[in-house]
């Protein structure tokens, strides 16, 4: 893959645990990467691991001389602060924006009429696979946007995932809300499952090996269980408040749509409790201890 975005240059903005490998993937494949995030410490350590980048101070730098500019932030409300803080205004002409952070497809069709008026156009292309795919590049990136635009960013998302075309603006932020409202779902599901297969005396790993053989598998029982829960480090390196975020969203789409919601309310509403009862910063896959009424504090 080395070299395959020889002479492009690729503004990066959000340096945080999902950024940091994405654009690190980037610098890998010769982009000519020009990185930026509101924390000094995140660019710091970011300039530090990937020399070939260019680290700057802001949004508005990161898009000098790019061609495209991506977003790794945590919600909308980040988002359109930072178009609209400076990033808008310096966007090369042509340049096309990236929304790569999980926001809301409504608030994204909008944004996207900002960026049109100004002569951009604005994508939306969150991700999932967890940190260990963004350090592999083997990212699920989930596209939404024009036909032609979507295609000139081909090379550019393949080094960081597999991205796939998935509909207009705003399709790529529904999906992946979508797609955490059924992680979120089976991981409660599994975990209360394997509790109680514990409790009444079974090994953990031969129900994981059974199940993952059958059909109750999952990503809970494929990866969360064997990779964070087992080991007792519950660290994916996502964050339980995001994970409650995104599935609010995703219960938002659900009702907008008059379509059944009854167990993704009750989903939203088990992981809410979770979050009130768990420390800020807890992973996702602390759920698991709140079910157990472990003190994670």
């Amino acid at each position: 893959m080395s070299g395959a975005l020889a002479g492009r240059t690729v503004g990066f903005v959000g340096l945080g645990n999902m950024g940091t490998p994405m654009a690190e993937r980037l610098a890998a494949a010769g982009a000519s990467v020009r990185a930026s995030d509101v924390s000094p410490a995140a660019r710091e350590a970011f300039g530090a691991e990937v020399t070939t980048a260019t680290v700057v101070a802001s949004a508005a730098e990161a898009a000098r001389g790019a061609e495209a500019v991506l977003l790794c932030l945590p919600n909308s409300d980040v988002v359109e602060a930072v178009v609209d803080g400076g990033l808008l205004d310096a966007l090369e002409p042509g340049a096309v924006l990236v929304d790569m952070s999980s926001s809301e497809p409504l608030r994204t069709r909008a944004l996207a009429e900002r960026a049109a008026s100004a002569g951009h156009t604005l994508v939306d292309a969150p991700v999932s696979g967890g940190v260990s795919g963004a350090r592999a590049g083997t990212l699920a990136v989930m596209v939404g946007g024009p036909d032609d635009t979507v295609a000139t960013l081909a090379p550019v998302l393949s080094a960081i995932g597999h991205p796939r075309h998935v509909g207009p603006t705003g399709a790529g932020h529904a999906l992946k809300a979508l797609n955490n409202l059924m992680s979120a779902a089976h991981l409660l599901a599994s975990s209360e499952a394997l509790l109680a297969g514990q409790a009444f005396g079974l090994d953990p790993e031969v129900m994981l090996e059974v199940v993952n053989a059958s059909s109750g598998r999952s990503g809970s029982t494929e990866v969360k269980w064997p990779r964070h829960v087992l080991p007792g480090s519950f660290g994916s390196g996502f964050g339980l408040g995001l994970m409650l975020k995104d599935i609010r969203i995703a219960l938002d789409l659900v009702a907008s749509t008059g379509t059944p919601s009854r167990h993704a309310a009750s989903t939203v509403a088990l992981w809410s409790e979770a979050a009130s009862a768990l420390p800020p910063d807890a992973d996702h896959t602390d759920i698991v201890r709140w079910l157990q009424g472990k003190d994670t504090r």
